[in-house]
């Protein structure tokens, strides 16, 4: 049996997705322990014999590779004014698939010089001016990275009046230069440094995670995971030429270290009279909650959100939450269904994680008392409209409450100013195919939305 074979390096498990062209369909799936600190190769192997010991008439045609392991792609954004280049930079590393580590606005200091040095980034975004504006941020910031000891690849995309100079400042290190994320003052231009981003990945990042081995196998297409996760959505969101997509659509990707929500919606405002603040928003959008995981990140979710919240939600004593607190920290990869104690806990932090991301994700709507009556005034992106919630991710996956965890993505009349779904269906990746079909997308993707349509099953219906 001839099928692609879809490789997904995770942080703890290395998972692959077996799938038969010719039927559209998956053939099979499984994961073993990423090897990330040996040879990356070993996990893979393990995780393929455990898959051909399931089919062992299995014949392997291609292999395409996401790969989120040892960190994933970290990055150190740095612009000019926090609300506009700043954020215009944060969002072109987001929509690449990267982990954004800080954002830097300004003239960076000596302090946030060795920050930079210590976060240790994997690729810095520099930015800075509009196209013809200001030019002494962006090259005071060059030749503060120019003193650094940091090896990571510069991608220049600011101000294209100095972009030249900001190269030659910066000609001992190794530099990308693209188009400004930011042109003009409201305009947002993100793609350029997004190809130039997943460029500098395959070019060297591949090599530093120790997934060089593994590019000889494969059939040339490997990214970050967020990257073929959003592909995905955008895919089922939008559809193909050949066939219509489900429409829009929220994602919502519960991990261990980060919770990330993906939107694929145009999200203006759902009412007439409505005023739009700030940058305007992507149709397809990422944002990455990095204290809002449930295993790594567990500590910083409940600082977050509060003990009380957590007390609430999961229906246990505060020694109870101390005790798993401890547990997860010494066990991060624990799943069980035997613990119904230790199911209330992780219940209680998925739902908080999904509740809080989500409302990070959409936007929010003010009132504004002028002489003329109320005006008002939207920030970021209205989903109250949007019908379809896919949940993906292990900790919703393997969940018994799956249901009542992706509920809290859904509007809270309690918080009316959040403009999170009215109402809908409520999907579930409950074979955690999101960012192998991504993959495949980029090569089959009328296959791609065909399976996902099979395999991702509605689990609740929301009126």
């Amino acid at each position: 049996m001839e099928a692609v074979l879809l490789i997904d390096f995770g942080s703890t498990y290395t998972k692959v997705t077996a799938v038969d062209l010719e039927n559209k369909a998956i053939i099979g799936t499984s994961k073993a322990f990423t090897t990330i600190e040996s040879d990356i190769c070993e996990g893979l192997n393990n995780a393929l014999d455990k898959l051909k010991s399931q089919h062992k008439d299995l014949s392997i045609k291609e292999m395409f590779a996401c790969s989120s392991a040892a960190g994933g792609l970290r990055m150190v954004a740095i612009g000019l004014v926090p609300d506009l280049t700043a954020e215009a930079a944060k969002r072109a590393a987001l929509s690449a698939g990267a982990k954004v580590m800080k954002v830097f606005s300004y003239e960076l200091n000596e302090s946030e010089a060795e920050e930079i040095e210590n976060i240790r980034p994997d690729i810095i975004l520099l930015t800075g001016g509009t196209d013809g504006g200001n030019k002494e941020v962006i090259l005071h910031n060059a030749k503060i990275l120019a003193s650094l000891d940091t090896k990571a690849p510069i991608i220049i995309a600011g101000n294209k009046s100095v972009q030249e100079k900001v190269a030659d400042i910066l000609s001992e290190k190794e530099i990308t230069i693209c188009e400004n994320v930011m042109p003009e003052l409201d305009v947002l231009n993100i793609e350029s440094a997004r190809l130039a981003i997943r460029e500098v990945f395959l070019r060297r990042i591949v090599y530093a995670k120790g997934l060089s081995k593994v590019k000889d196998l494969i059939e040339g297409i490997i990214m970050p995971t967020p990257s073929a996760v959003l592909a995905a959505a955008k895919l089922l969101g939008e559809g193909t030429k050949k066939e219509k997509g489900i429409g829009d659509l929220i994602v919502v990707d519960v991990g261990g270290a980060t919770t990330d929500i993906h939107s694929v919606a145009e999200g203006l405002p759902s009412k007439g009279g409505v005023l739009l603040k700030g940058l305007p928003e992507p149709f397809v959008k990422r944002t990455v909650e990095g204290d809002l995981g449930v295993r790594y990140s567990a500590d910083a979710l409940v600082c977050t959100c509060g003990i009380d919240e957590l007390l609430n939600k999961a229906e246990l004593s505060e020694d109870q939450i101390n005790e798993y607190q401890q547990f997860i920290k010494a066990n991060p990869g624990y799943i069980t269904d035997s613990d119904e104690i230790f199911g209330k806990f992780d219940f209680g932090l998925a739902s908080l994680a999904v509740k809080n991301a989500t409302k990070r994700h959409v936007g929010t709507i003010e009132t504004h008392y002028t002489p003329f009556g109320a005006t008002y005034v939207q920030t970021g992106k209205d989903l109250t409209t949007v019908r379809n919630i896919i949940g993906t991710g292990g900790p919703i996956i393997n969940c018994k409450r799956a249901k009542e965890v992706l509920k809290e993505s859904l509007f809270d009349p309690l918080e009316p100013t959040v403009l999170k779904p009215m109402r809908g269906k409520i999907f579930i990746d409950s074979k955690y195919i999101f960012a192998a079909m991504g993959l495949l997308a980029v090569k089959y993707p009328d296959i791609a939305l065909s399976i996902m349509k099979n395999e991702i099953k509605l689990i609740l219906e929301v009126d």
